[in-house]
């Protein structure tokens, strides 16, 4: 009965301590957060309880395990703690993962909340914050993995055995992982640089849309019809892109319009004034039309129209496009291109004696020539 007894009395006493330190925690934590709502660091905190908890269990069952003096665990000693320290190892790395992000997170949160930044700023902090998250992930992982690891005793070996030609397999594995390598500090580049944010309109290979997520080695753009472009984020400092977010949301939008030479420009102002004053679309900057190229059968119109983002600006130009073609095939439809088709008008009666009358004067005038050139000649 004791080597039965003993292994539950530790096992449950271990649970039983987790579980009261888990609840005093997180009762410690939600009253603090009611206490003091405008920081939301202890409200993001609390999603640590379940890896606290298993960090907590598995160190409670790493000190006494052994204290149990059971013949099963005696048998298996040296697995167990080989067990348990895996599992701690693990457990830690969760907690510290999710501790760094919450106050990431809380950080973003606060500077976010606060007006006095403009929303090119917040959305350059997001970016970095969310690379900072991915990057401290990544570190704890790979430090946690190893040590994993090196609690097996033969990997201690073959560690010090790579170590010795760590020169070597460094310069191998940066060649293999060039790509992966410039990916990476060009994530970072991205991040620090300011050169594109998350929430960004950009244009990229001739597709629009919106900075949806930035990782360490590729980036995800929203298109206007929901599709997602994945590109890898050396594309971004390597390539030239356009990004509409940057130095500002205003836009300009313009709409062409090929006329006929009789449009009457000047009624086109005033109905495109009348359609920019109704627009919600337009932030009442600036508007303006005028002709800006001529050709043999139309002319080109420009209307000009500002808006407070990009989104506006695609709204002010579909519905200025719409209302003013509306408008002149209503009002105005000689100015509307045409293409020539009818046969040509005949010329007026008199404008053709007098062509007749040209022409025989033309015969007169050189049968009289051609008489006066053969009499020289019989002199």
């Amino acid at each position: 009965m004791e080597d039965v007894l003993r292994p539950l009395i530790v096992i449950g006493g271990s649970v039983a301590i987790t579980l009261f330190i888990g609840w005093a925690v997180d009762w410690l934590l939600r009253r603090v957060d009611a206490r003091h709502p405008e920081t939301p660091l202890w409200g993001h905190l609390r999603r640590c309880r379940v890896p606290l908890q298993v960090t907590v269990c598995t160190a409670l069952l790493s000190g006494s395990y052994d204290k149990t003096q059971a013949k099963v665990v005696q048998e298996h000693e040296s697995a167990i703690g080989q067990l348990l320290a895996l599992v701690l190892i693990a457990a830690t790395a969760w907690l510290m993962v999710r501790v760094s992000s919450a106050v990431v997170e809380s950080s973003y949160f606060r500077y976010a909340s606060s007006s006095a930044h403009d929303p090119a700023r917040v959305r350059r902090v997001r970016t970095q914050v969310t690379l900072i998250q991915r990057v401290v992930a990544a570190i704890v992982g790979v430090v946690a993995a190893s040590a994993m690891l090196l609690t097996f005793p033969t990997m201690r070996t073959v560690g010090t055995s790579m170590l010795a030609s760590a020169g070597i397999l460094g310069v191998v594995a940066g060649v293999a992982a060039q790509s992966t390598l410039g990916n990476l500090f060009a994530g970072l580049q991205i991040a620090f640089g300011d050169m594109v944010r998350i929430g960004d309109t950009v244009v990229v290979d001739g597709e629009w849309g919106t900075v949806e997520e930035i990782t360490l080695t590729f980036l995800s753009v929203r298109t206007w019809d929901e599709r997602r472009i994945t590109m890898p984020v050396s594309y971004f400092t390597n390539k030239p892109f356009e990004n509409w977010s940057r130095g500002g949301t205003q836009k300009v939008a313009t709409v062409f319009f090929h006329l006929d030479h009789t449009a009457p420009i000047e009624e086109m102002r005033e109905h495109l004034r009348d359609i920019v004053q109704k627009s919600s679309a337009w932030d009442g900057r600036d508007w303006n039309l005028v002709v800006t190229d001529t050709t043999p059968s139309t002319i080109m119109v420009r209307a000009l129209i500002t808006a407070r983002d990009p989104d506006d600006a695609w709204t002010v130009r579909c519905e200025v496009r719409e209302k003013m073609i509306t408008w002149l095939r209503d009002a105005h439809p000689y100015a509307l291109p045409r293409i020539a088709t009818a046969p040509a008008v005949q010329a007026p009666q008199s404008l053709l004696e007098s062509e007749r009358r040209r022409e025989r004067h033309d015969h007169f005038a050189r049968f009289e020539d051609g008489l006066r050139k053969d009499s020289s000649r019989s002199r």
